[in-house]
């Protein structure tokens, strides 16, 4: 399966700059290794935009930053999987660190989304990861089971492997410049993997691990080679196209 090279735009980007970015990314790209697909998880207001950017480019596809568990209703704020796919989006995120931390989502709510997003026919990359406290505090592998297991709990035991992804990203490397170390990575996927075979059996072994935390053009070669490591979920050198370049073709 390929290497997943997500980019997560957060909060960043008009229309006109994810146009721009877009357009710039895919024509720096045109020769895009063979075992490598993008996918930019932009803003909603840009989706559309950056929808007519990536048509009919191979290698190239779209995601929401967040979904609900419904497919519609009184839920002001909030975006369903119909209006994501009927925005051109074939991939969302669910569960980032910067959901459950400021805007308090449990992980069963996230486990809602995560199984009803699979439903209605998104491709989803759940993210978990552990504070530095929960870390140091002998507390990883408890934290990191339960964001897994309650993110997937009501996901098809079928699911296919293509449709499913985890972003491990430990909270205290997101934006602060620190990066975990190879060993530390290594270790850690490992147990996401360990994690995920324990739930799925089958398809398990298969499903896409990726890291994110304070990737870089400078650090991404060495990330994206460790075991377990199917690809990078990408924070803010995702928003220059020739950064985001450089670690796709790490």
């Amino acid at each position: 399966m390929k290497k997943m090279m997500a980019a997560n735009w957060k909060m960043h980007k008009t229309r006109a700059e994810a146009r721009e970015s877009a357009a710039t990314l895919i024509a720096s790209l045109s020769s895009m290794p063979d075992d490598r697909e993008v996918v930019i998880f932009a803003p909603y207001t840009a989706l559309a935009d950056c929808a007519n950017e990536f048509a009919g480019k191979e290698g190239f596809s779209l995601g929401g930053q967040n979904v609900y568990s419904e497919d519609h209703g009184a839920f002001t704020g909030e975006i369903s999987p119909a209006m994501l796919r009927d925005a051109g989006c074939t991939h969302v995120l669910t569960g980032h660190s910067e959901r459950r931390a400021l805007f308090h989502e449990s992980s069963e709510a996230i486990g809602k989304k995560t199984a009803f997003a699979l439903k209605q026919g998104l491709k989803v990359t759940l993210c978990i990861g552990e504070t530095l406290e929960e870390r140091e505090g002998g507390h990883l592998e408890s934290v990191l089971r339960e964001q897994l297991i309650k993110g997937v709990a009501d996901v098809d035991d079928a699911v296919s492997d293509s449709d499913l992804a985890i972003a491990y990203e430990p909270v205290w490397a997101i934006g602060t410049g620190k990066v975990a170390g190879p060993v530390e990575i290594l270790e850690t996927h490992a147990l996401v993997r360990k994690l995920l075979v324990e739930r799925f059996p089958e398809q398990g072994r298969s499903i896409r691990i990726l890291y994110g935390g304070s990737v870089k053009p400078d650090n991404a070669s060495e990330i994206i080679t460790l075991d377990n490591v199917d690809g990078v979920l990408v924070g803010g050198a995702s928003l220059d196209a020739a950064s985001m370049r450089q670690i796709v073709l790490a």
